[in-house]
């Protein structure tokens, strides 16, 4: 057997992003997962008029931040960026309010959901401009989320709006 050391090629990617563009990503990639674990916890603990939908569509939210989460973190990566998703990490950084203990009544899980998801557009709003300036790649999927999160903040705030007149 050879003892021989083989050497190991050192690849640099073409594109590192900046200090801005990792915060600005990793603030983003908080959120979402954030976002993904109160939205499980209101599904467990949702009951009242309308729970089956409701229900169903938080796995929406859920899979949308989970997705989301994932696409943001891969692209972190390719972009020479560390995604940083440990519990205390996202405990400490998010922008999306605590989620409520224990049962919560569907209205009041409307609300709350629809506060979560508006905490999370809010911070992709916030942060897109300066991400589109660096990377368009990445604003891309800013932008992609935006429009998915808001549809659905559009989607459980219907359940229970009255119409306007």
């Amino acid at each position: 057997m050879s003892t021989e050391t083989v050497a190991t090629p050192s690849i640099t990617l073409a594109f590192t992003a900046s200090a801005a563009l990792s915060d600005s990503l990793q603030r983003v990639l908080t959120d979402l997962i954030a976002l993904e674990l109160v939205g499980k916890q209101a599904h467990w603990n949702i009951v009242g008029p309308n729970f089956r939908d409701l229900h169903l569509n938080l796995d929406e939210v859920v899979d949308i931040a989970r997705e989301g989460g994932d696409e943001v973190a891969e692209r972190m990566r390719a972009v020479n960026a560390t995604p940083d998703g440990r519990p205390a990490t996202v405990a400490a950084t998010t922008s999306v309010p605590a989620a409520p203990e224990g049962e919560i009544l569907t209205s009041e899980g409307v609300a709350y959901i629809v506060s979560a998801i508006e905490a999370v557009v809010a911070t992709l709003r916030g942060v897109d401009e300066q991400v589109d300036e660096e990377d368009p790649t990445s604003s891309g999927i800013i932008e992609d989320l935006i429009g998915k999160l808001e549809q659905q903040a559009w989607f459980i705030s219907a359940e229970v709006r009255k119409p306007v007149r």
